[in-house]
């Protein structure tokens, strides 16, 4: 069985009587990396701060470790926190940056020193040692910040948006090191993300938030594949959604727009009116009329980005979006279409979006 290391229970939090985070229940295992996902302003950034002690709560409780640390200081804590700005002593060095912690909690120089080369080696900065933060990229002081968090071995490290401000390819580089680095330390990640990207590549579960609420508790796979509602399948990639009613003794659906398509299975069993889901990398594109579930629309945007071609096409009043994969994709903007797919991809969706 997981050995819990935080829990939340009941919490709420609020800003001048304005409600940001409504009763929110969540563990957080020990040696997993979990992602608080969602837009601006959904209260992801809200909890990481409660759960550092920077926030007070307003009511509910919070465990690390099973100690009951709603009312304790930051530093009675067993965590530590990597901002998105870094955080770094401007003046102060390198290596008494990283050693920061240590030296506070009166390791002996010598330990100190060691400690620091180690964790410098680990981020390849050796060589840095008493350059100042000025001197550096700002990869290269992200490095820097997280093994600065990672020195005193907490039970868990909070990071808050890390890699938000550097270029897509660092960035891209950096979600690698993470990874790697939470596998070596094996000390529970908190990971505070809009970017689903990050998520889905980074993460062992995913927690998505909306307006202070859990929409959905997953692993990757899970959320994206197996959306709980609209809100989280629209959130995470790109989708193509139909509403509409159950039809031939649940054998299809008839759409709002008046297109029938075959269904596998009712979803919870017997509901009149159901939505589903086709991901674009699961759609083909052909001339040709297929056969099975498909539709005509007319390609009016496309864009290439290497490794594939995304297509917009519109089929009477909505825009459906498709992946082609490849360097060879004939379709130009203007050309009818037929979009089908197979019903195994379907994916059944609740329109509610609830934390249940």
């Amino acid at each position: 069985m997981k050995k819990v290391i935080v829990r939340l229970e009941n919490f709420c939090k609020s800003y001048e009587n304005k409600e940001v985070i409504k009763d929110i229940n969540l563990e957080v295992y020990e040696g997993e990396f979990l992602t608080l996902l969602g837009s601006s302003g959904c209260g992801k950034t809200t909890i990481l701060r409660a759960i550092s002690g920077l926030d007070p709560v307003t009511s509910g409780k919070i465990y690390i470790n099973d100690v009951d640390v709603t009312n304790l200081d930051p530093q009675e804590r067993e965590v530590n926190t990597i901002f998105q700005n870094y955080a770094l002593f401007p003046l102060m060095t390198i290596e008494d940056n990283i050693g920061f912690g240590l030296k506070m909690k009166k390791v002996p120089k010598e330990e100190i020193k060691k400690a620091v080369k180690e964790m410098m080696e680990l981020v390849h900065l050796e060589g840095y040692e008493k350059r100042f933060p000025s001197e550096l990229s700002g990869g290269e002081q992200q490095r820097v910040s997280i093994v600065r968090g990672l020195i005193n071995n907490p039970k868990v490290l909070l990071l808050d948006e890390p890699l938000s401000a550097l270029d897509m390819k660092l960035r891209k580089q950096m979600q690698i090191e993470l990874k790697q680095l939470q596998r070596k330390f094996g000390i529970t990640f908190i990971y505070v993300t809009h970017s689903q990207d990050e998520a889905l590549s980074m993460s062992d579960r995913i927690v998505v938030l909306n307006e202070g609420k859990i929409e959905q508790i997953g692993t990757p796979t899970q959320v994206y594949e197996k959306p709980k509602n609209l809100f989280v399948a629209n959130f995470l990639g790109d989708s193509n959604i139909f509403k509409g009613k159950v039809i031939d003794d649940g054998e299809a659906i008839l759409t709002e727009e008046g297109d029938v398509f075959k269904i596998d299975k009712t979803p919870r069993g017997t509901l009149e009116e159901i939505y589903i889901m086709v991901r674009p990398e699961n759609i083909r594109v052909s001339f040709d009329k297929p056969k099975g579930n498909h539709v005509l629309g007319k390609v009016y945007e496309k864009s290439y980005n290497g490794s594939m071609t995304k297509i917009l096409t519109k089929v009477g009043k909505k825009v459906m979006t498709v992946m082609v994969f490849g360097n060879d994709c004939p379709f130009k903007r203007g050309d009818e279409v037929y979009l089908s797919w197979d019903v195994e991809d379907q994916i059944y969706v609740n329109g509610d979006s609830d934390e249940e």
